[in-house]
């Protein structure tokens, strides 16, 4: 069970990061775009200011997220009856 939490931790990490990075981007880029920046300034902003910055915000909250979602999945036991208790 720890092992099962500890690589759903570790795959949302990896999905976060991954995410976070992209909407980094995709929020610079909106950024950029509103502010008329010039081109030297606006890739500064969003490669080593926005797109680090998401994907460590990504990364952090997927792995709580899939974390949660692992524990909570080992606490949820559906009790099943037998088929003659059964209302249909």
């Amino acid at each position: 069970m720890t092992m099962k939490i500890a690589l759903l931790a570790a795959l949302g990490l990896l999905l976060g990061l991954l995410a976070g990075a992209a909407a980094g981007i995709g929020i610079g880029l909106v950024w950029t775009e509103l502010m008329n920046s010039s081109q030297e300034s606006e890739s500064t902003l969003v490669f080593f200011t926005l797109m680090p910055l998401g994907a460590v915000v990504g990364a952090i909250g997927g792995a709580v997220v899939f974390g949660v979602i692992a524990i909570g999945d080992g606490e949820l036991r559906i009790e099943q009856r037998p088929l003659n208790e059964r209302e249909y």
